[in-house]
């Protein structure tokens, strides 16, 4: 028997993989209680996908579909279906034993199950003219964004020199004029068979020891303002898309470590499945996606959120 006062489930999250476990947690009449924060990571509820602004890739709308018009969609199907959403930030959980244990504050909520679907923020450079040209030419997500019009025909920068940069790099390809590569170091950090990818592509050109110092344009982004590490000599490079493939931060710090985290910062989950070394806490979406980083499989892991923590549920009544 559950507790009084006590939620049957609580989801941490604001995203597609949040309001897709409230929906399905909401249907199963769990009467889930979400929490979808306050700016929590410097981004407004609703999670990226509201610094978005056309998107392409999502399915049911083949005309695309304004990001936070998405979102703003999806938290209405979370409260018609029952999900009770607070607007506040949880600052810290206690999940030493069951039920667990959120907090707001001073403010305690119990659970017996959790659901953490607090996703990723993706790294920025903080450049000049960077907030003027977010989402104006500015990306730091090459498959959520390469292909919208904006960018087709077009001479197309990527910064970083790992895996993700090489992939993103390849992947815009497909639709810009050119693509060159801004690399801090004389090497690329990405393992030998994406290396050799990259320096077979003819559309791509690497520019070693190089870094982006100011994002300039009009409207929209024109071009990127490039420095010589070495000699410090800068240069205005034409471009009409800027991606930064420089990583994300897992939205992880409230967990003070309580859960596993891989090398990167994300949750850890058993295979296949979204439940987590603790019983009853389940990881979804980007906090614990750390390969692809889509809305359409943060929605569906928020699904498998759901499911999980309805088996967990039952098995224990």
């Amino acid at each position: 028997m559950a507790e009084q006062n006590v939620e049957k489930v609580i989801i941490i999250g604001s995203g597609p993989a949040a309001h897709t476990a409230a929906i399905y947690a909401a249907r199963a009449e769990l009467k889930p209680l979400l929490f979808e924060g306050f700016l929590a990571g410097g981004v407004a509820a609703g999670g990226q996908l509201t610094t978005t602004t056309e998107v392409e890739n999502f399915p049911g709308f083949p005309d695309g579909i304004n990001g936070p018009e998405l979102m703003d969609r999806m938290r209405a199907q979370s409260l018609k279906h029952g999900a009770r959403i607070v607007t506040d930030t949880v600052t810290r959980v206690d999940l030493s034993s069951r039920p667990f244990k959120v907090y707001l504050g001073e403010t305690e909520h119990r659970a017996e199950a959790l659901i953490v679907a607090t996703g990723a923020t993706a790294k920025r450079l903080a450049l000049p003219g960077e907030d003027r040209y977010w989402q104006k030419g500015i990306s730091a997500c090459a498959v959520c964004d390469g292909a919208l019009p904006v960018f087709r025909n077009q001479p197309l920068v990527v910064v970083g020199g790992g895996d993700s940069s090489c992939e993103e790099a390849t992947y815009l390809t497909k639709f810009g004029k050119s693509v060159t590569m801004l690399v801090r170091r004389d090497e690329l950090r990405a393992s030998k068979a994406m290396q050799a990818r990259v320096k077979a592509s003819p559309k791509i050109a690497i520019e070693w020891s190089s870094v982006p110092v100011e994002a300039v344009g009009d409207k929209q982004l024109t071009g990127v303002r490039v420095r010589d590490v070495k000699s410090g000599a800068e240069r205005l490079l034409d471009a009409r898309g800027l991606f930064y493939a420089i990583g994300h931060t897992p939205n992880t710090e409230f967990l003070e470590g309580q859960l596993p985290l891989d090398g990167t910062g994300y949750v850890l989950t058993k295979p296949d499945s979204t439940a987590t070394s603790i019983p009853g806490v389940f990881a979804c979406g980007d906090v614990k996606d750390r390969v692809y980083r889509q809305a359409v499989t943060a929605a569906g892991s928020g699904c498998m959120a759901a499911i999980e923590a309805e088996h967990f549920l039952s098995e224990r009544e």
